[in-house]
């Protein structure tokens, strides 16, 4: 793939005609230097209100204000620095899912001055050593289930300070204890830990009592602003290889501004409820969720796991919830789950997804069930992650949205040219979101980042007259059928509005003098649909090279932990199985 070209280049930005009512097309400097500057003060503006609300499946729960966020986070920036002994830009790796202990660890981890690196709690341990030898933390906090994995992590990669804490940190007594008492004898995912550890509530309190002894926490950040790193997000990225997207302060500040201008004054200061459900280790939620509303006083519904989907009905239930973010997949799941059609949460103003296209369908079928509509952005990890969004006044179906303030967006052809309006180009983005690069990989950054500061994003997509991006499919992902380009999206969003196709998703398969033949891999509801139908379906409604040629019924489809269905792992078994015959 070529590298745009490094001449400046200044597109028109029809875009910013439909910029929300009070957006700017230019962002200020943010008014906070450092992510710790921003968690101080949301304390000091929003107090005693809940921040943090974790809700198990039963309906039992744990809460925390501002203000006891900022109170236990400058208690653990002081267990890294005064008790640890850690020093400014050591990384500190956080690996439960989403609970109480994990804004303060990452709010403390900001305060120590040190690099946040998020991981996956579900890791296998060999997924886990390549990820920290590559970070090289100093600190590990993980969740108490998954501890029995550290003795060959630890092998292979030394961690010196090890923190284990628990979904149920911070609930009242009793149901903290039935969750203990469930863990442990009845479905036995918690055993002791294997390695030297410390608890987390022991180290808030070593922390504490450095703090109670006159550390100044505010000391540790002295001299830090907008350029230093904040986080290592690891991802695929556009080109395959596990990285670490550099994150600075200033990138993640920067969207969350970004984010808030496209959002008008949908939003009240101090009285939304959003719900994660989104583990806040992935980019989407960790800046939306977690830290943008945050900033704008929220109060944060928490789900530790959201499989099943019923792990949420109670969560609906109790909660006004006012905004979520998910996955095309979360939506769908939730259009077909009869408590949530039967009784759709009442103060909801919209859902954000990203993350992977939506379909029309599920959008459409959402918006008939809940009265709001799901409205679709568009990021990558290495651009914090937000590009574009669809402005709440004037949302487009089935695009991303135009870009957001203080970003430019061009589409180019395979040699870096700008391709002509109304043409498929590869998407490429520059804004003060964007990430410095891969740690320790200049030359995989070298293949992604130009030097007038360009990402290539690896997608495909196209432009209208008014600046609102569709987004094609991933470059890598496209299927060659006799020489014409099929996009698997396209596909995929016809045959959700299928009747009986619960889900589905396409790939290319080796096809002889046709290079690649459209095979769909779908899950059904419908027992009487049969592949026959399917494609008299798609004949109806696309052009014959871009019917499915093979049809596979799965009950279910692999995904990521956030949901996003792999089409990877679907090619990968398809070579496999081709090679064995």
């Amino acid at each position: 793939m070529s590298m745009v070209s490094d001449r400046p280049v200044t597109p028109a930005r029809p875009w910013v005609a439909h910029y929300p009512p009070g957006a700017r097309a230019e962002i200020p400097p943010s008014p906070h230097k450092t992510i710790a500057d921003l968690v101080g003060a949301s304390a000091r503006e929003f107090g005693t209100k809940p921040a943090f609300t974790v809700c198990m499946p039963n309906g039992m729960f744990g809460n925390l204000t501002f203000a006891d966020i900022n109170r236990y986070s400058d208690a653990f920036a002081a267990y890294l620095r005064d008790v640890c002994g850690l020093k400014a830009g050591d990384r500190v790796a956080l690996q439960p899912p989403n609970c109480l202990a994990f804004p303060i660890v990452a709010f403390g981890v900001f305060k120590a001055g040190c690099v946040l690196v998020n991981t996956n709690p579900l890791y296998t341990a060999d997924e886990m050593v390549k990820q920290f030898k590559d970070a090289e933390p100093q600190a590990l906090v993980i969740i108490d289930m998954f501890t029995d994995k550290l003795p060959e992590v630890l092998k292979a990669q030394p961690i010196p300070n090890i923190v284990v804490a628990r979904v149920a940190e911070f609930l009242p007594a009793l149901p903290r204890f039935i969750v203990g008492a469930i863990q442990k004898y009845w479905d036995q995912s918690v055993k002791p830990c294997p390695v030297t550890h410390t608890t987390f509530l022991n180290a808030l309190a070593a922390g504490q009592a450095k703090v109670d002894a006159g550390t100044d926490v505010a000391a540790y950040i002295d001299g830090m602003g907008n350029d230093t790193l904040a986080c290592l997000q690891y991802t695929g990225g556009t080109t395959g290889i596990s990285k670490g997207a550099m994150l600075t302060h200033g990138n993640i500040l920067a969207n969350m501004v970004q984010a808030f201008d496209m959002m008008g004054s949908e939003w009240k200061r101090g009285e939304e409820v959003i719900l994660t459900a989104l583990p806040m280790y992935h980019i989407f939620a960790f800046t939306v969720n977690l830290l943008a509303f945050y900033s704008l006083g929220a109060r944060n519904i928490l789900i530790p796991n959201p499989r099943p989907l019923a792990n949420l009905q109670r969560a609906f239930e109790n909660y006004n919830i006012t905004f979520l973010t998910g996955v095309n997949t979360l939506f769908n799941g939730l259009n077909n789950e009869l408590w949530f059609k039967e009784d759709p949460p009442k103060h909801l103003k919209l859902a954000g997804a990203g993350g992977m296209a939506l379909h029309g369908a599920v959008a459409k079928r959402w918006e008939e069930i809940t009265g709001k509509p799901v409205v679709e952005g568009y990021g990558l990890t290495e651009s914090s992650p937000v590009i574009s969004f669809n402005p709440f006044h004037r949302t487009k179906p089935d695009t991303i949205g135009i870009p957001v303030p203080s970003t430019e967006v061009k589409l180019v052809d395979d040699e870096g040219r700008e391709v002509a309006h109304g043409q498929p180009g590869e998407l490429a983005a520059r804004g003060p979101q964007v990430m410095k690069g891969y740690w320790n990989k200049p030359e995989e950054t070298a293949k992604v980042m130009t030097n007038d500061g360009w990402l290539l994003t690896g997608d495909v997509a196209v432009m209208d007259d008014e600046g609102y991006f569709k987004i094609v499919d991933r470059k890598k992902d496209m299927i060659l059928v006799s020489g014409f380009n099929v996009f698997p999206n396209e596909i995929e969003d016809a045959l959700a509005k299928c009747a009986g196709v619960l889900e589905a998703a396409v790939i290319g398969v080796p096809d002889g003098a046709a290079g690649e033949a459209v095979k769909a891999f779908i899950v059904t509801q419908d027992t009487d649909l049969t592949p026959d139908k399917v494609k008299a379906f798609c004949r109806d409604h696309m052009t014959g090279y871009k019917v499915p040629k093979f049809i596979e019924f799965r009950a279910d489809l692999p995904k990521s932990n956030v949901g996003k269905i792999l089409r990877k792992d679907l090619r990968a078994e398809e070579l496999a199985k081709r090679k064995s015959t």
